[in-house]
């Protein structure tokens, strides 16, 4: 059973699609209405140049039974974030919940060194993935400190466990992954005397929409990408994230969690959710045990 977040407010930071949309529905269907941002809307897209709008991703959290409210950011740029930021104050007089998953790079390379990158290539994957988020803590934080018990949920991809000794496939994204891990350490110090939470939060393989599509499956027929991918079968729905942020937000004891690098995996076996075939996928274990091992694909234990 979801927990109820009726009374709360989110700030779903980055909600176009993927993880984002997945938390911003699943914040819905307990109750919550959300702020949804991202840059691609009906009339315009991103760089990204994807057809996922945050329009869209408004209409999925009313349908869930939240209230969705989308709001074309660019979180690059510090008067659309504060601009948002008076918004949500205006119209509601409180923030609880703070998602930071701005993400958005286009154009990444892998398996080159810091020296063989593309120089601008890397420092736009920085200025997306780790810019942004600290122009929108910069701003949506005095407000999410006003309300005692707050959360703020920095979304990276993998554990700080995993990353502190592995390499991430290319010096800019290791770097950015890493450095959000490290902000919702950094966070958590900070906002501690305010009594509010900071954590970081990765799903494990995530069945986004550019995922499905580079696989040329959907989510009714994922399983069918592990003929090409076999690791594939640990893969998650961006809703098992996204029920992760909302037991979360719905603990009345998060605090303990704070400063704490969490998966989404790990949460379902403390709080019981699973995801939407019933089962409660855990890539963080998963991949050092099975994948990086070199061991067949095999998650019997796994989900």
């Amino acid at each position: 059973m979801q927990p109820t977040l009726e009374s709360k407010v989110a700030l779903v930071a980055g909600a176009t699609r993927g993880a984002g949309r997945g938390i911003a529905v699943q914040l819905g269907a307990a109750g919550a209405t959300v702020y949804v941002t991202g840059r691609s809307t009906r009339t315009s897209r991103s760089e990204m140049n994807r057809p996922e709008t945050i329009e869209e991703t408004a209409a999925l959290v009313d349908a869930a039974g939240g209230r969705g409210i989308a709001v074309q950011v660019d979180h690059l740029v510090p008067d659309e974030v504060r601009a948002l930021v008076d918004r949500i104050r205006a119209e509601q007089g409180k923030l609880h919940i703070l998602v930071n998953d701005i993400w958005g790079a286009t154009t990444m390379e892998w398996n080159k060194s810091v020296w063989e990158s593309s120089l601008d290539i890397g420092l736009r994957t920085l200025r997306l993935g780790v810019e942004t988020h600290a122009i929108t803590s910069h701003f949506a934080i005095p407000l999410l400190i006003e309300t005692p018990g707050g959360l703020v949920v920095e979304v990276t991809d993998g554990t700080d466990e995993y990353n502190a000794s592995n390499y991430r496939v290319s010096f800019f994204y290791d770097l950015a992954k890493a450095s959000v891990n490290r902000m919702a350490f950094a966070l958590a110090r900070e906002l501690r005397p305010h009594g509010a939470t900071a954590v970081s939060l990765t799903p494990g393989w995530l069945r986004s929409e550019a995922m499905l599509e580079a696989y040329r499956v959907t989510e009714s027929n994922w399983r069918d990408a592990t003929a090409y991918s076999p690791h594939f079968a640990i893969s998650e729905s961006p809703a098992f994230v996204g029920r992760a942020v909302a037991a979360l937000a719905g603990d009345p004891d998060v605090a303990r969690w704070n400063g704490s690098s969490l998966s989404s995996g790990q949460l379902a076996k403390v709080y019981g959710f699973t995801d939407i075939d019933g089962s409660q996928p855990d890539a963080w274990r998963y991949v050092p045990e099975v994948q990086d091992a070199g061991n067949p694909a095999d998650t019997t234990g796994y989900r």
